[in-house]
């Protein structure tokens, strides 16, 4: 199992990468770097790196290349090892290798479409859509392999941690689809300068304003969320694995907030977008780990024991003499 953990590991710290250069290669205006082809750069396999915007969108594919080789010795490994139940049972890594390498199939697909419809917004995000699923998946497939803390949970179960952390990662999700629409759509991302709030709306950005808006009003919530979250499973004093991905997940929250400061203060530079886009794909992997982890404790929970209608409740003495 040691093996599968550390290839799941690999693809996904991979996978990490290749959606954080993904938004390098938007924000440099690299997509076109090897111009309209594909699987080739340029129309040839071996392009010269005689330009940066032709090397980035190259290193892009490159790891987009990397992580389908991960992906599918992650997936021989497990399918080498199906006889064993935490592998080829119904919650096994193999089911998550399987819906990986669907994933990754479809994140290239997706790619070349958006290639060849000149890089349309919504393509973009619905690709970014199936690269934060991928994450998960990967991120499952490690924790079913014993991973990110699953091999230390051994305490009670925790419901209300579990509830708050699936209703933050579903924010989170949120978040990073109406930031990439903000990111993509033209005009969007200038329509509403200021920080915290809107202090000056653009003239004629249209929707573009109305999704920003809608963008940062769900960023504060989930931070309020999430810090109130954080001090909540403090409190309860849940497993010591369920505290941790708590104060994992708040931190990558309070940076992306000071990232987003950051960003608009200064004009949206573009090393703070590529941050601004790391980060928030942080905070989605940290609350859905959190989530997949509090979700465990259930799963490992005893049924309770079933109680038969009519039947006589032993005395103490009884229980005692029948021992």
């Amino acid at each position: 199992m040691t093996a599968i953990r550390r290839l799941a590991y690999a693809a996904l710290a991979i996978a990490y990468l290749q959606v954080v250069f993904g938004a390098v290669v938007r924000i440099t205006n690299s997509g076109f770097g090897c111009g309209d082809h594909w699987p080739k750069c340029a129309g040839t396999w071996f392009p010269p790196l005689d330009r940066p915007d032709l090397i980035i969108e190259l290193t892009h594919r490159y790891l987009a290349l990397s992580v389908t080789v991960a992906i599918g010795a992650l997936l021989v490994a497990a399918f080498r090892r199906r006889a064993e139940p935490a592998v080829g049972a119904r919650g096994g890594v193999l089911n998550a290798a399987l819906l990986a390498t669907t994933l990754v199939v479809t994140a290239a697909l997706f790619g070349a479409v958006t290639v060849k419809m000149q890089l349309n917004p919504l393509l973009i995000v619905a690709h970014l859509t199936i690269a934060m699923a991928l994450l998960a998946t990967l991120a499952a497939a490690a924790m079913r392999a014993g991973g990110i803390g699953v091999a230390s949970l051994d305490g009670p179960p925790a419901p209300k941690s579990y509830a708050g952390a699936r209703a933050g990662a579903v924010m989170a999700f949120a978040v990073l689809i109406l930031g990439a629409l903000t990111a993509n759509l033209p005009g969007a991302n200038v329509a509403c300068l200021g920080f915290p709030l809107c202090d000056q709306l653009m003239s004629g950005a249209g929707g573009g304003a109305h999704i920003q808006l809608t963008h940062r009003v769900l960023a504060y919530l989930l931070a309020l969320h999430v810090i109130g979250l954080s001090f909540s499973v403090a409190k309860r004093r849940e497993q010591p694995a369920l505290i941790v991905a708590s104060r994992f997940a708040l931190a990558a929250v309070l940076a992306q907030i000071a990232i987003a400061a950051l960003l608009v203060l200064n004009h949206l530079p573009p090393e703070l977008r590529s941050a601004h886009q790391a980060a928030g794909t942080l905070v989605w992997l940290s609350l859905f780990i959190f989530a997949a982890l509090a979700r465990r404790t259930l799963l490992a929970a005893p049924a309770p024991a079933p109680t038969v209608i009519g039947a006589p409740i032993a005395s103490s003495r009884t229980q005692g003499a029948e021992s």
